[in-house]
């Protein structure tokens, strides 16, 4: 019998999968440990010395600088990771954050208002370590919920 490409079986280095697996535990650290519990020390252990953030921030304590803007926005912030893919030195998660508005955001007062947030990140990794973040989020759809962004009727 003739093997076709769909009928060859793949056979990965135990190794590679468990620092595949090792990189999405760490992506999802990020969300769940570091950002809704708000432990910054986390970053070492997650972050290259070199990480370059999706807003183009260079370093953890740059990094942290941006995640404090939405935990001082939004206290409350609770991020919950819907989806993790890895493949390769890169891993993608699709996150929905839910927060209450309590604190100045974006240039805008605190409206009170609980809000949610979609976005996917790209994460690509060096060992176990993220070293780049590319982000798509949804920020048209928060700045509507916080009064940023009028719709004409």
């Amino acid at each position: 019998m003739t093997e076709t490409p769909d009928t060859v079986a793949s056979v990965a280095d135990p190794a590679d999968i468990a620092v595949l697996e090792a990189r999405k535990r760490n992506v999802r650290r990020l969300y769940e440990t570091c950002i809704n519990e708000g432990r910054e020390r986390l970053l070492d252990a997650l972050l290259t010395v070199d990480f370059v953030g999706g807003d183009g921030e260079r370093g953890a304590a740059a990094f942290w600088t941006s995640i404090n803007k939405i935990r001082t926005a939004f206290p409350d912030v609770k991020f919950d990771v819907e989806d993790v893919i890895g493949e390769g030195d890169r891993v993608v998660v699709r996150w929905r954050f839910a927060g209450t508005h309590t604190g100045p955001f974006a240039g805008l007062p605190p409206t009170g208002k609980r809000v949610t947030q979609t976005g996917i990140a790209i994460y690509q990794c060096r060992g176990e370590k993220l070293c780049r973040a590319w982000l798509q989020v949804d920020r048209l759809g928060l700045l509507q919920q916080i009064g940023g962004l009028l719709i004409p009727a």
